[in-house]
């Protein structure tokens, strides 16, 4: 058996604290135990509920490895199952697509409908004999993945024994009730995504803190400077930063998106940016809201995809349109500047005297929040192991 990594020092204050080990970032074991410890664990986004939106959607993820299947089922409720047949564990589907009837295997027929349950068994007792008593069509539906729908960021808990979504989350639901509202995905142009050359975990850290904006983000930096932003943290739940001074981009008319609804004054030039533990990364402002999901594909390789949303409608008439490609090209060179930091402190792990680095304790704790938590549930599931 391998070494457990020492995490002791990750779970000191943050003055003296050290980041997480090597390991973490450049070892495939660890990889597999941060699998089960914090993803599989806990609440992890895996899609958007904008990509099932009509009746009888369905499209496949990988979420770390493992094959699920979301689903829009005729009541426009989203599931999420896992996407392997009950038969002989082939995949079921391999392309997003619209299923008019049922969800058919495509190596024996078996055949489920859109809430899981498995319909039909052809010739499951010999040709032309579509029932056997020894198959209970009621004991092989589809696994059912515990789901929760939140700013159309689809997460999920894999193990089925983390906190309900809504108490798990509940302070950040209240601090952003304001922004509890329908949302309108921006359109094609509003979704993109990075393929990205580092650990899934370097990406939060990265989101939670603003110490970097000076150098990394001068476009930026120019009018939401560092001393206009702040720390936000709840122990064991999210971290982020904020800034006081959230610029609206405006078109050549001076033209501006509208607002979210009932706002209090906070907003008018407030913005906020946080990492959801684990994997799920918000920002909202009174104009418009983006998520970002991390989608781990190796413990050096990260697919981030990020969406844009507004308040209204009418931000999708042609009037918005240059004003909505401005504000997703403003946000894509923002996150495409992160890349080279991201992957450069990818490489950076596979220094061996690396020890963890250390941290600001004044810029910096809200990614030692992050390293404290990933620690913490990791040293949960050795205790119970």
């Amino acid at each position: 058996m391998t070494k457990q990594t020492d995490l002791a020092g990750v779970l000191a204050p943050v003055g003296q604290a050290r980041g997480l080990p090597n390991e973490h970032y450049v070892s495939q074991q660890t990889f597999e135990e941060e699998r089960r410890a914090v993803l599989f664990a806990n609440w992890s986004g895996i899609g958007f509920g904008k990509d099932v939106p009509e009746p009888g959607d369905v499209m496949p993820v990988d979420f770390v490895g493992m094959p699920l299947l979301i689903v829009r089922d005729r009541d426009g409720a989203i599931g999420v199952f896992q996407n392997t047949c009950r038969h002989r564990g082939m995949i079921l589907v391999e392309e997003p697509r619209n299923v008019s009837g049922a969800i058919r295997c495509p190596y024996h027929s078996w055949c489920y409908a859109l809430n899981g349950e498995l319909r039909a068994t052809p010739h499951v007792g010999g040709p032309g004999h579509n029932t056997h008593e020894d198959v209970d069509r009621d004991e092989l539906g589809l696994f059912r993945i515990r789901t929760h729908v939140w700013h159309d960021v689809i997460f999920v808990n894999i193990s089925g024994d983390a906190p309900a979504f809504e108490v798990r989350n509940a302070d950040l639901m209240e601090r952003w009730r304001e922004f509890d509202k329908p949302l309108v995905h921006g359109g094609a142009g509003a979704s993109f995504k990075l393929d990205v050359k580092t650990n899934w975990k370097l990406a939060v850290e990265n989101y939670c803190e603003s110490y970097h904006l000076p150098w990394v983000h001068p476009g930026l930096n120019s009018y939401s400077r560092l001393e206009d932003h702040y720390n936000i943290e709840k122990p064991g739940f999210y971290s982020g930063q904020g800034t006081r001074v959230y610029r609206q981009i405006k078109g050549d008319d001076d033209r501006v998106f509208p607002d979210f609804e009932g706002l209090s004054g906070k907003w008018d030039e407030g913005a906020e940016y946080v990492a959801v533990y684990p994997s799920v990364l918000l920002g909202v402002h009174r104009d418009h809201v983006f998520a970002i999901i991390l989608q781990p594909l190796t413990h050096e390789r990260t697919i981030e995809h990020i969406e844009l949303y507004y308040p209204s409608e009418r931000v999708m008439s042609p009037e918005f349109d240059a004003l909505r490609d401005a504000n997703a090209s403003q946000w894509k060179l923002v996150f495409e500047e992160d890349v080279f930091v991201v992957e450069g402190m990818q490489r950076g792990r596979h220094g061996v005297l690396f020890d963890g680095g250390r941290f600001s304790p004044v810029m910096d704790s809200p990614t030692h929040a992050f390293h404290h938590w990933i620690a913490g549930q990791i040293e949960k599931s050795r205790a119970v192991a």
